[in-house]
């Protein structure tokens, strides 16, 4: 198995700003009372209270870094509520200087799609990106962009043999698995955490959910043979060293090491 790897995840919450610009909501009416009424609205038509992507405003971005080494977890975090755009660009940034194998689950389905959309409107810079054979002929066969390349391996639609009716939540195949899963939060729960000023409390769980998925990914390899048995046990072994290291500081690793047992 070749490195580095980049297994990344996103939080997101309402842009309430942009949907009063689209909406044209009278400058008097408060963030909670053009958010309310756009969720009465979609009740009425009977549409989801899902927030499309455009409007998705990216509040985390956490990534669990492999590479020769060693392994590392990091966020970028909008911490001031003006920060959106630079933290996607940093984490463009990142794949232009690593190259990595990007690794995700339901990455294409939603994490991807959310960053062009805010990335476009922040006038990001991702050439590496979205190269697609025109710059680099490598990248014609296996590029970022293409469903059915592994540069972005997407472990959600891949092990659904890309059929959204057979797609798995990552929390359920992590607890399968015999890994933590999600630990006191779930998506639903971000923006009221937001709303109450919870930001760290958003970044520990963006955090644990990425490393669920770091640790999917090696079961996944473990599978397919990128993995030999003795390989796959040697680098949960270095997980759990790495976080046992973290858990010293940090109490949402002290949680998850505690919830694998």
């Amino acid at each position: 198995m070749s490195w580095p790897v980049l297994v990344f995840d996103i939080e997101s919450i309402p842009d309430i700003a942009g949907l009063r610009a689209l909406r044209g909501a009278a400058p008097e009416s408060s963030d909670a009372q053009v958010y309310a009424a756009w969720v009465q609205e979609r009740r009425d038509e009977g549409k989801s209270e899902f927030m499309p992507l455009h409007l998705q405003r990216v509040l985390v971005i956490s990534a669990v870094f492999r590479n020769a080494d060693g392994l590392r977890i990091h966020s970028f975090v909008d911490k001031d509520g003006a920060s959106e755009g630079r933290i996607i660009q940093t984490f463009f940034n990142t794949l232009e200087k690593h190259v990595p194998q990007l690794v995700s689950w339901n990455g294409g389905g939603f994490d991807l799609p959310v960053l062009h959309y805010r990335g476009l409107k922040h006038g990001v810079v991702a050439d590496k990106y979205w190269d697609m054979g025109e710059d680099d002929r490598e990248f014609k066969w296996n590029n970022y962009i293409s469903r059915y390349h592994l540069r972005h391996l997407d472990l959600m639609d891949l092990l659904a043999m890309y059929q959204p009716k057979n797609n798995a939540p990552l929390d359920a195949m992590a607890k399968l698995c015999g890994f933590p899963g999600k630990l006191g939060m779930d998506g639903s729960a971000v923006y009221p955490a937001y709303l109450e000023g919870r930001l760290d409390e958003i970044r520990c769980y963006c955090e644990t959910d990425v490393m669920n998925t770091y640790l999917m990914y090696c079961r996944f390899q473990k599978m397919r043979g990128g993995f030999t048995e003795l390989e796959y046990e040697q680098e949960i072994t270095l997980v759990k060293q790495s976080l046992g290291e973290l858990a010293q500081q940090q109490s949402h690793w002290q949680e998850y090491l505690q919830a694998w047992g």
